[in-house]
């Protein structure tokens, strides 16, 4: 697994982090929108992703799963732009990242907006719906808090 903080991602990194966003949100889902919203170099943001082959070790390839982590202002973040390759699906992978984010995120509370038919798996990690459905670029979607924790 790797990790970084968006001003300490080189510019390989940084290519193939929203490569694979965009194969999977805007070729794959078929959802046109901009990716690049300002906050992926933020020295407060911070990627979680794994290269093709992880988590066995080998050499770093294609970034085949990823989640970022943003300051929403104190006590607060959002975990978005979870994705995994078609190929890396199934494996587990998503978890292993969800896990790292969480511990990053100490007991700060946590906003996400999960694609509908995603509810149940981020209900796992402690994240309940907050507010009604809603469609963002033609897809479900539901807005998901994880409270602060004491």
């Amino acid at each position: 697994m790797r990790r970084a903080t968006g001003d300490a991602l080189d510019a390989s990194t940084l290519y193939a982090l929203l490569k694979l966003r965009a194969e999977v949100f805007i070729a794959e889902q078929q959802s046109p929108w901009l990716d690049v919203d300002g906050r992926d170099l933020d020295p407060s943001t911070v990627h979680f992703w794994l290269p093709d082959g992880a988590p066995r070790t080998g050499p770093d390839g294609d970034v085949v799963a990823t989640v970022r982590l943003t300051d929403e202002g104190p006590g607060l973040a959002r975990i978005g732009r979870v994705c995994a390759a078609p190929s890396a699906r199934g494996q587990g992978l998503i978890g292993l990242l969800m896990a790292a984010a969480l511990d990053e995120l100490g007991d700060r509370a946590c906003l996400l907006e999960a694609q509908s038919h995603l509810e149940p798996m981020y209900a796992k990690y402690g994240f309940a719906r907050e507010g009604d459905e809603f469609v963002e670029d033609g897809i479900p979607h539901v807005p998901m808090r994880r409270p602060a924790r004491d």
